[in-house]
């Protein structure tokens, strides 16, 4: 490994450290944010992800005209296929089920929930049994890719992206000066150290911008679960690994390094140290020791093990759910969400448009059959 990957792996421990310190005081949380528009009619902390959507969208798109991005599109995005849209159901299904999104069950680690503890290991099981499925949902994903798509909409429509993003930008700041006069930003919390939503979005937002300018990509982990999954079945199963072509696969080789540590964009699900390992590896610590950092300092940290068996077995179901979407999306909904969305890349269109049915059926399933 060329250059110094020592900076970059420093750097983005230190942005997972400031996002989970944020989304733990904030409670943060994306499958929270569906379950409650579904469930309860709620959508005060839906208005933060819209609010952070758009943010993202304004400062990817200074940071590209300034000249800011290495790469733009962002490396790993591509031609949208039908299967992003059947891979972010299938997420949304396993995310409202987990209790947590990808990054919302690792706050949750690093503040004592058990629960989301379970959910971790479905994480990454479900990364790792995605691999025997690969080259089935490769073919299903070539065979389903729509002819001629470009990666974003605005290289469909041949102009420049900052006349979508302008538009909008501007469409969405009129609804949150209304939601703002109305008082809809804040949520009704007494608890000590509470961080609004609307303004977690806002660090977020900036969090997501610092990762774009240093490593060329927006925050993303999901690619590290299945390195992770990969290394335990090393370990359990000599050879295994070695057998299996999506281990072997390189979906990031490009000729250029990051900005921050001269790192070689190149790298894959292996288990092995790459330019994906260095990225996202640190942010899952740091997001978990952030979390753990706030709850010490609020005296909030607890282990909860008392739970209902399950609630545990939905956590487990949601987590390997998740594992498994996260790859035929592919990638998670932070990526998509906070990446690829405010840019406009068709497959974090379609996965969104996939997202909203599949947290809608994981929430009447958290209904009736877990918390009945």
């Amino acid at each position: 490994m060329s250059g110094n990957p020592y900076s970059l792996a420093a750097f983005n421990l230190a942005l997972g450290i400031v996002a989970g310190y944020v989304m733990h005081r904030s409670d943060f949380c994306i499958a929270g944010m569906f379950r409650d528009m579904f469930l309860f009619r709620r959508f005060t902390m839906l208005r933060s992800l819209l609010l952070l959507v758009v943010v993202s969208m304004v400062l990817f798109e200074a940071a590209r005209l300034a000249g800011l991005l290495v790469r733009y599109p962002f490396p790993l995005l591509a031609p949208p296929s039908l299967a992003n849209i059947v891979g972010g159901s299938l997420f949304g299904v396993g995310m409202v089920l987990a209790g947590g999104c990808v990054v919302g069950t690792l706050y949750r680690v690093g503040a004592g929930n058990a629960a989301s503890v379970v959910a971790l290991f479905g994480l990454v099981g479900g990364s790792a049994l995605y691999a025997d499925l690969a080259p089935w949902w490769s073919a299903f994903t070539r065979a389903t890719a729509l002819p001629g798509a470009t990666v974003t909409v605005p290289e469909l429509l041949g102009i420049a992206p900052t006349i979508p993003v302008l538009i909008l930008a501007g469409g969405a700041g009129g609804f949150f000066w209304l939601w703002y006069r109305d008082g809809s930003w804040a949520r009704n919390a007494a608890a000590e150290g509470y961080l609004q939503p609307w303004k977690a979005a806002l660090a977020l937002g900036g969090i997501g911008l610092l990762s774009v300018v240093t490593s060329t990509m927006p925050l993303g982990i999901t690619t590290s679960y299945a390195k992770v999954g990969g290394w335990l079945e090393s370990l359990l199963l000599p050879g295994r690994v070695d057998g299996l072509a999506y281990f072997h696969s390189l979906p990031l080789q490009l000729p250029a390094v990051t900005p921050l540590g001269g790192v070689p964009l190149s790298g894959g699900p292996a288990p092995a140290v790459d330019a994906i390992a260095i990225i996202q590896l640190p942010v899952i610590v740091g997001i978990m020791a952030g979390s753990m950092l706030s709850a010490l300092l609020l005296r909030e940290f607890r282990i909860y093990l008392r739970l209902p068996v399950r609630q545990y077995l939905s956590a487990l179901t949601g987590g390997v759910l998740m594992g498994l979407a996260a790859r035929m999306a592919p990638a998670c909904n932070v990526w998509h969400l906070a990446g690829g969305l405010p840019i406009l890349a068709w497959q974090s269109i379609f996965f969104t448009v996939g997202l909203l049915p599949g947290a809608w059926l994981g929430s009447i399933l958290l209904a009736r059959v877990v918390a009945r």
